[in-house]
């Protein structure tokens, strides 16, 4: 499998999701936590499990797109920290090529990805192998979007909590502006679903979930092809 962008550090990884479980007690409000455990996962397993079998041959036809179009690999892994700051190994369709400048460096996003690879972002198609992560346990289909391990500790103790929750396929930031929006307000998104988290937002947000992608809305944001690097908050 293709790592399209640099893998973190191990050992950095564990001490960061040391000091994660050292922090204030979680944002999630224990009301929620009944929906959380006997009715959210439930449903994730089930859904994700029956997606799976349904989309299969959108799968394949996908899969076979990417390799003629991009080449092989044509899934790609990457690290990710899910709940409480946990490493996964986060499943998407590869939408870069490989392509490298002399020193053997990748070159920049815009430069490595295709129109083909614009389409399948724009449609949300690359994300469809996390299916089988939420069938796994790692995300969920509703939450926050699992970012890079080495932003864990940029995060302000109010960002931090984040990962109170599972991440997710699509969340509250996500139908609000997705990439077209500052760090810091995605941030405020997650930690406010992390407060609010319930069926009837977990249903509100997957019903905006696919009128934005019907719409391809906050696909990029406005000075990169994908998504600026966070480079940690201004209050820490």
């Amino acid at each position: 499998m293709s790592k399209e962008r640099q893998e973190e550090q191990p050992g950095r990884a564990d001490e960061q999701r040391e000091d994660r479980k050292d922090r204030s007690e979680s944002y999630v409000n224990p009301g929620a936590l009944f929906y959380i455990n006997f009715i959210k996962r439930p449903v994730d397993i089930l859904l994700s499990l029956l997606l799976l079998i349904c989309l299969f041959p959108l799968l394949l036809i996908l899969a076979v797109l990417v390799r003629v179009k991009l080449g092989s690999p044509v899934i790609f892994r990457q690290e990710r920290p899910g709940k409480d700051g946990r490493i996964f190994g986060l499943y998407k369709f590869r939408s870069m090529t490989e392509e490298r400048d002399e020193k053997g460096e990748l070159l920049p996003d815009e430069v490595r990805l295709t129109a083909f690879g614009k389409a399948l972002r724009a449609a949300s198609l690359d994300e469809l192998p996390e299916f089988l992560n939420i069938l796994k346990g790692d995300m969920s289909f509703v939450g926050l979007r699992p970012l890079l391990v080495r932003y864990l500790d940029r995060y302000s103790e109010e960002q931090k909590h984040r990962h109170d929750v599972r991440p997710g396929l699509t969340g509250l930031a996500q139908v609000n502006g997705r990439n077209a929006i500052s760090w810091e307000r995605k941030f405020e998104y997650d930690v406010e679903y992390v407060k609010k988290l319930s069926p009837v937002l977990d249903i509100k947000i997957l019903f905006m979930t696919v009128m934005k992608v019907l719409k391809r809305d906050g696909i990029s944001s406005e000075t990169s092809a994908t998504m600026e690097e966070f480079m940690g908050s201004r209050e820490k």
